[in-house]
């Protein structure tokens, strides 16, 4: 049993970067694009609505400030892990370099449940958006093609047909290569970006400050399906910043991106920063200007505006008489929706790339194509098994997943940096975070606190998940876990080479 415990050395991720067939394509702020490519997305364009209604009403601004302050804490780690191990594999790798290989397979594990369900969520939310676009042009899908089975009121065949093609496209760009997304992904964030500010400037214009009394409702009990569920009060801002933490979803995703990254000791943590702070300010805006437009209990799905819920911002500009601008933001949120499922489909591949290269995973997933030198095979692995599921289930179930998923994942890098801060304090870092225990406490607290505020069915459904990965680990990765097979140490020793001395300080050409 002393096996799992069992850390990878430094010279073990200095080995892998320089065996590595990734290219170093990506600058800084092709980094930062990739992070605001996957925060900005579901989270502004779809839950607004939900967060608003369900749980926390005008005072859903204050729900995107606690998660954002929940993620402060978590990006802060993460700066500084990245800062001392460049290598792909995220939250993954560094929780193997320091708290041991249960820990990180366990991190893995929670890893691939917020990037799976994170892309299918996506991939369902872009169906919406695009159901709502082809609509304004006088173009309908049957419902048999746009609803999962468990939302389709006729009889018999259904499958959320947009969903499925999306994640096919998007596998068929990702495997083209990471420089190709990339310039993709970064015209895509362009058009976002524009959008969300069209949003906060042109709904300024049409806020009635009525709608944001009283600010924080008193709590009462709402509707949600066939069940009663009580929203509102601080209660309510609180399982609000859980619910809606799935916006937040993808600014570790840039720390997936490191082993493409030109500079990435220096530049993974800045996009990482960066990328958070920008899309936390965008969404407090958002959040206030959509419940200024629209009274909060205007997004019952049972009410007179039934669909208003499942394009917030969209409808917002709709029922105040500017059906124009619910053009504009329909497009760009069809588009935009896109550079998500695209960062989250490759983050995971990577995350996948690292655990196969240690060997808890089959090779396959870490097989390189020769010539677009990108993780091909796993790639079209993930589109099948994501473009089905998504296919065929709710997107609430599948955004509360990828929360706990993301929590999890926050909640294991807080321990992690300050186990290697006790551990190995005279490691060279080029970002440190201030003020340490403080940082990782409350990160720790705030993050359990909100797993804590999920609904029973994700708490039970992903804790199930969990228990299945230890199932897998025990029976298939112990086995042929790559360091247990050489022996290639345990801990790490002050005579390795550091992984600092490796040459990665290569001159920024974004």
């Amino acid at each position: 049993m002393s096996k799992i415990w069992t850390k990878k050395p430094m010279s073990a991720f200095e080995d892998d970067m320089k065996s590595s067939q990734l290219k170093r394509v990506l600058g800084k702020w092709s980094l930062t694009a990739i992070g605001i490519g996957a925060i900005i997305g579901g989270g502004i364009f779809v839950l607004t609505g939900t967060g608003a209604y369900y749980h926390a009403g005008p005072a859903l601004a204050l729900s995107f400030v606690i998660a954002g302050i929940a993620c402060v804490f978590a990006a802060l780690c993460y700066s500084e892990f990245a800062s001392i191990l460049p290598v792909e594999g995220s939250a993954y790798a560094y929780a193997y370099g320091t708290v041991g290989e249960i820990f990180a397979w366990i991190i893995g594990w929670g890893l691939i449940l917020e990037y799976a369900m994170g892309s299918m969520t996506v991939a369902v939310s872009w169906s919406g958006y695009f159901n709502k676009l082809l609509k304004m042009f006088g173009l309908h899908l049957p419902d048999y093609l746009t609803s999962d089975p468990a939302s389709y009121t006729g009889e018999g065949f259904s499958m959320n047909l947009p969903a499925f093609c999306i994640v096919l496209i998007v596998i068929s760009i990702l495997i083209k290569g990471t420089k190709e997304a990339a310039k993709a992904n970064n015209m895509i964030v362009i058009m976002k970006v524009s959008a969300v500010l069209f949003v906060i400037i042109a709904g300024v214009f049409f806020i009635d400050t009525a709608n944001w009394h009283p600010f924080i409702p008193a709590p009462e009990m709402v509707k949600e399906g066939d069940t009663l569920k009580e929203a509102y009060g601080f209660q309510g801002i609180v399982s609000g910043a859980a619910a809606i933490f799935f916006a937040y979803v993808g600014f570790d995703a840039v720390s997936t991106q490191a082993g493409e990254a030109i500079n990435p000791k220096k530049d993974v943590p800045f996009a990482i920063i960066t990328s958070l702070l920008v899309c936390t300010v965008l969404y407090i805006l958002v959040s206030l200007v959509l419940t200024g437009m629209m009274h909060y209990t205007d997004f019952n799905p049972q009410g007179k505006f039934p669909d208003a819920i499942k394009a917030p911002v969209a409808y917002a500009f709709e029922i105040a008489g500017q059906g124009w601008a619910g053009y504009i933001i329909t497009i760009a949120a069809t588009v935009g929706l896109v550079s998500v499922l695209m960062v989250m489909i490759m983050g995971q591949s990577r995350i996948f790339l690292g655990m196969s290269k240690d060997g808890l995973i089959p090779k396959l997933f870490s097989d390189i194509h020769p010539i677009r030198k990108t993780p091909a095979k796993s790639l079209m692995i993930l589109g099948v098994l994501i473009a089905t599921v998504a296919a065929f289930t709710p997107i609430s179930k599948l955004a509360d997943m990828t929360s706990f998923g993301t929590l999890f994942a926050f909640t294991m890098v807080c321990v992690a940096v300050w186990i290697l801060r006790k551990k190995e304090p005279n490691l060279p870092r080029n970002f440190k975070v201030p003020a340490l225990p403080v940082i990782a406490t409350l990160g720790i607290l705030i993050n359990v606190y909100l797993i804590w505020n999920l609904s029973h069915d994700a708490k039970l459904l992903s804790t199930g998940w969990l228990v299945f990965g230890v199932i897998i680990y025990f029976t298939y990765s112990l086995r042929n876990s790559k360091l247990h097979k050489t022996g290639y140490g345990e801990t790490f020793k002050a005579e390795q080479k550091p992984l600092q001395d490796v040459d990665l300080d290569i001159d920024n050409k974004d």
